[in-house]
C-alpha cells in the first residue's frame, strides 16, 4: 500500500493486517457527529482534534487460520459539562485497543463471549473514522466531573439566603396539595 493511497474511510483489513502496515493521522473532532453531539465547543469555539495511529498485526500459524488483527490508539480533548458544578470542562480521552478480525459474524459473535479481546467480524472495507469515533464514545465518562470543580458549590440553604425581599419564595409544593385538598 502507498501512503498516498491511503484512505482512512476504506480499509481493506486483511491486506492491511498482511502487510504489518502502521498509519497515523489527524481527524476533526467536528466531522464526529455522533461525538460531537455528546460534547460541548471550546471556549474558544473550536472543537479539537483526534489524534490516531493504527497498526496491522497477522498471526500466521501452521494449519490454522491466520490471525488478522489491529491496535488502534487514539486521543482526543473534548469539553463536557461537570455533573456536580455544571460548569465546562476539558476531558482527555485515550484509546490503545487490539482488535481482532474473524471471517464470520457467528464467530466474531462466538468468540467475543469466549475471549477477553474484541472480536469483529471481518468486513470487505472497514470505515476507520468510524470505529475511532466508536472507541471514543465508549471511553466518554459516565458522569464527567472536576476532580476540583473551579467555584464552590452552594448550598441549598445559601440559596435561599440570598433570595432578596422583593423576590418570593417558591411555594411549598406539599402547602399547595393541602389547599387543595382543603377546597374539596
Amino acid at each position: 500500500m502507498k501512503p498516498s493511497g491511503f484512505d482512512p474511510t476504506r480499509l481493506e483489513v486483511a491486506a492491511f493486517t498482511k502487510a504489518g502496515t502502521t498509519r497515523e493521522g489527524v481527524l476533526p473532532l467536528a466531522g464526529m457527529g455522533r461525538l460531537a453531539g455528546s460534547t460541548q465547543v471550546a471556549a474558544d469555539g473550536s472543537a479539537g482534534d483526534v489524534t490516531w495511529s493504527v497498526q496491522g498485526l497477522w498471526k500466521q500459524s501452521a494449519g490454522a487460520a491466520p490471525e488478522m488483527r489491529i491496535r488502534l490508539v487514539a486521543h482526543a480533548t473534548v469539553h463536557l459539562t461537570c455533573q456536580r458544578c455544571l460548569q465546562p470542562m476539558a476531558q482527555d480521552l485515550g484509546v490503545d485497543r487490539t482488535i481482532r478480525f474473524v471471517p464470520g459474524e457467528d464467530q466474531a459473535e462466538q468468540l467475543d463471549e469466549e475471549l477477553e479481546e474484541d472480536v469483529l467480524a471481518l468486513p470487505r472495507t472497514l470505515d476507520l473514522a468510524e470505529l475511532i469515533e466508536d472507541e471514543l464514545i465508549l471511553a466518554l465518562p459516565i458522569v464527567p466531573m472536576h476532580v476540583a470543580c473551579p467555584q464552590p458549590l452552594t448550598s441549598v440553604g445559601e440559596v435561599d439566603a440570598d433570595l432578596s425581599e422583593t423576590e418570593e419564595a417558591p411555594a411549598n409544593p406539599f402547602a399547595v396539595l393541602a389547599a387543595l385538598r382543603k377546597g374539596s
